[in-house]
């Protein structure tokens, strides 16, 4: 497991800082409760809990969402957390009382500096009693009248007392499993997975929020949202497509092995077949992914095959197959990924790649390609396990169309 310079130039520093007259000692998890607080913008802070089973052996919560990981390693009093699947990681110093250390993305150059307390298992401290119940439907703007930047969502929230649980859906995927709280007429929701470090924060009424997104310490933007049972999206079918003159998708990129496939190859041929446009750093691209992992042998029997292809950030060739690996290895792929680029997850450059796309909106998108290669579906996003019934709807009218297009 490789670490930045960046990471062990912090921590050397914090160590002579707090171990400046004194040995370093080796330091490791005590099993138990953690709270772990990222500072982002405007003096907010973006808390997580995880569990320590042992040492090596970490549960991380958000809502529902379990998230195990045992690449845990130590140096001295330093502690390396590598989150599974992606390539985010924390470095911290340990000492009796807290860890101090910096959530790390390399291929980003992101670090974010990061806070955790031993013994602790409260998400959001709540100091009032709840003034609003945002349980239901909203309606949602995010970035409002910011020219370019304006985008719809439906935020579907659940509250239990204080405590809040839900996401936003966008027409891009979900926000992920939620969670938090209202205190007084405040919402505060946070979700952490290794890739993500998402923070939102509103003034709250029983029919309007007011508030600020936040995703690490780089990127914050405003959004408003009104009470609406009735209000949905529009459909992921609609909104990407081929352009005039296409009806099929050509492409030919290489797997790891340097081989070179495309749509033309044997094993292709009078077969249905799903295209993902994906990355190994995309929550919601690991949550198609783990779906279509989980249908693969099934779809296989039918005649149907998929294939991946991977937009990476990673800065070189040989760390985007690195990345595309591990992701294989961990979740069990055994259908063909693809590097379609690396150095970049731009959309704009990723359309160049696929220039029959009037442009790629999300990562994932999947096009379903019937047995004489024609496009029959462009499936935008992915609402995940974190948007409940939606996700349900997802998965019933997937089948339905692979059984459509199986049986032509």
């Amino acid at each position: 497991m490789r670490y930045s310079l960046i990471a062990l130039l912090f921590l050397s520093c914090l160590a002579c800082k707090t171990n400046s007259n004194k040995k370093a000692q080796q330091r490791q998890l005590e099993p138990g409760m953690y709270r772990a607080v990222l500072e982002v913008q405007d003096e907010e802070v973006l808390p997580f809990i995880f569990e320590a089973i042992d040492p090596y052996h970490i549960k991380v919560f958000n809502a529902e969402e379990i998230i195990e990981t045992d690449e845990i390693r130590y140096v001295e009093d330093s502690i390396y957390i590598q989150l599974p699947v992606f390539e985010g990681y924390i470095a911290g110093t340990m000492n009796d009382k807290l860890i101090k250390g910096v959530f790390i993305k390399e291929s980003l150059d992101r670090t974010v500096p990061v806070t955790i307390y031993y013994n602790a298992s409260e998400r959001f401290a709540v100091t009032n009693t709840p003034k609003a119940t945002v349980t239901g439907v909203w309606e949602t703007v995010f970035s409002k009248d910011i020219e370019g930047d304006t985008y719809i969502a439906k935020g579907i929230f659940e509250q239990n007392g204080s405590k809040v649980t839900g996401t936003f859906r966008t027409t891009t995927g979900d926000y992920r499993f939620l969670e938090g709280v209202v205190d007084g007429d405040t919402m505060k929701l946070s979700a952490f997975d290794g890739a993500h470090a998402f923070l939102f924060t509103a003034k709250v009424t029983d029919s309007t929020m007011l508030g600020t997104f936040y995703s690490g310490n780089h990127w914050k933007e405003p959004f408003e949202a009104i009470r609406n049972e009735n209000y949905e999206l529009p459909h992921e079918d609609t909104l990407t497509f081929l352009k005039e003159g296409y009806d099929s998708l050509s492409f030919s990129f290489p797997d790891s092995k340097g081989h070179m496939v495309s749509l033309n190859d044997e094993r292709f041929k009078d077969k249905v077949v799903l295209v993902q446009i994906m990355g190994t750093w995309c929550p919601n691209c690991l949550d198609e992914t783990k779906y279509y992992v989980s249908q693969y042998e099934a779809l296989k029997q039918k005649g149907v095959e998929i294939v991946a292809l991977a937009f990476e950030y990673a800065k070189t060739e040989a760390k985007a197959f690195d990345s595309m690996t591990r992701l294989k290895q961990r979740i069990g792929i055994e259908y063909p990924m693809l590097l379609a680029q690396y150095g970049s997850s731009d959309k704009s450059k990723a359309q160049e790649k696929l220039p029959m796309l009037n442009h790629v909106l999300s990562y994932p998108t999947t096009l379903f390609i019937d047995k004489k290669g024609k496009v029959r579906k462009i499936h935008t996003g992915f609402n995940g396990p974190a948007t409940g019934v939606k996700y349900d709807t997802f998965q019933k009218e997937f089948h339905e169309f692979i059984n459509q297009l199986t049986q032509e």
